[in-house]
């Protein structure tokens, strides 16, 4: 779907066409930032090098304030423009995944390290390389157009958001408990996504819910050990799992009301048993609940335990059921992005287009809870290529085309602009 059309793209201020004439010089400086960035990446709360480069690379620019070691390796940079005005926000995340890149590039990553107990590669592979390096050349950008911005920017460079470590806190949610959107606080917030479902040159956007909430569940239920060739002399975990199993898929299909929203709810992870002759003792699940509406996310937390602890009683197991909330839903500000969908169409052109519901799930929604928000979505697959045959992000072949990361900071840096000098009620 494409842009409405009654969406008219606004003529050009003198800021926005200064953009346009100086964004152009700075693309080499992208593409190397993000090759270097993606040739060291990182993992969550451990982005100490990344780090380093982005607050370099800011105070290097004369930032009024940089602030480091924000929720462990965050990063908040202050820019005041010369004349007086509001505060917007821009951010942008850090942190890699720990993947193993199977692409052979000159920047491919070769790091290695531990995450949770377990020696992992590391690679961005959803390509927050490409995210930091666009904010660094917004940061660029405006810095070299201080004198003519109508208040300030706060950028902010995210750790973490694909989960810290067990065991730590990080993130989003953390940034702002520490002060990220403080002194001075924005009144809007903007940031984007590389994807690999929409070809270089597109931008993708959505009024509301565009970003499930993400949610964890572990089950984990206990039967008694017995030979596999004499079953009722035990109580089976397996044949209780996989009963859960097939129940839990009823949860969305015959009590959710998909008309309003879509969910997921998926097992991902189901361990149990060491030979086929022996029944064990007890069965793992994992998985994750996705969901476009609170009220819904919440019913279907209330019935997977239900379902799962009833399953279980029924065949005299025992279960213990814990789901835990992630990321809430990332929710674009309705009238926010009505604002700014001018802005869109006039840096985007044809390239701009409403797109789908988005089941996976960004920690940007913590910012967004606190002021409004607009997150957007950039093409990265190369113009002739499928995008549906596309590496998709989190692969280990993802590929980022560099070719779209100049339009990345076109689109930060019209929205961050076009809102300050936005009238005010």
């Amino acid at each position: 779907m494409n842009a409405p059309t009654d969406c008219v793209a606004p003529a050009a201020s003198s800021l926005a066409r200064l953009i346009e004439q100086h964004a152009p010089a700075l693309e080499a400086a992208v593409i190397a930032w993000r090759r270097d960035l993606h040739e060291h990446p990182e993992l969550g709360n451990r982005e100490f090098r990344t780090a380093g480069i982005v607050a370099e690379h800011l105070r290097s620019l004369g930032f009024d304030e940089v602030r480091t070691g924000v929720a462990h390796t965050g990063v908040v940079g202050l820019l005041v423009g010369g004349r007086p005005g509001p505060v917007v926000a821009l951010r942008a995340d850090m942190d890699a995944l720990p993947v193993t890149e199977f692409n052979e590039l000159p920047f491919r990553s070769r790091a290695r390290t531990q995450w949770n107990g377990e020696e992992v590669g590391v690679m961005h592979a959803c390509g927050h390389d490409c995210h930091v390096a666009i904010l660094m050349g917004v940061a660029s950008l405006l810095a070299g157009l201080r004198e003519h911005l109508a208040g300030s920017v706060k950028f902010i460079f995210q750790p973490a958001e694909e989960m810290p470590p067990e065991g730590e806190d990080g993130g989003a949610k953390m940034m702002i408990a520490e002060g990220a959107l403080e002194n001075p606080r924005p009144g809007a917030i903007f940031g984007l996504h590389v994807t690999s479902l929409q070809n270089t040159g597109r931008v993708g956007w959505r009024s509301g819910p565009v970003m499930a909430s993400s949610d964890y569940f572990r089950i984990d239920v206990q039967g008694r050990q017995t030979h596999g060739a004499a079953p009722w002399l035990g109580v089976d975990p397996i044949v209780t799992s996989a009963q859960i199993v097939l129940g839990l898929q009823t949860i969305v299909s015959r009590t959710q009301e998909i008309t309003k929203e879509p969910a997921v709810v998926t097992v991902g992870v189901i361990k149990g048993g060491v030979r086929e002759n022996i029944i064990p003792d007890a069965v793992q699940m994992r998985g994750t609940i996705r969901s476009f509406d609170e009220g819904m996310r919440d019913d279907i937390h209330e019935r997977v335990t239900t379902l799962a602890e009833s399953i279980a009683r029924g065949n005299r197991a025992g279960c213990r059921v814990c789901v835990q909330k992630n990321y809430p839903v990332t929710v674009n500000d309705p009238a926010l992005t009505a604002a700014m969908l001018p802005t869109l169409a006039r840096v985007a052109g044809a390239g701009l287009e409403q797109i789908d519901k988005v089941t996976g799930a960004e920690d940007f929604s913590f910012f967004q809870r606190e002021v409004p928000g607009l997150f957007v979505f950039l093409g990265v697959t190369p113009p002739g290529q499928d995008a549906r045959t596309a590496a998709p992000n989190h692969s280990p072949l993802f590929q980022a085309d560099e070719a779209g990361l100049l339009l990345g900071v076109r689109v930060l840096a019209h929205l961050a602009c076009d809102w300050l000098e936005s009238p005010r009620s």
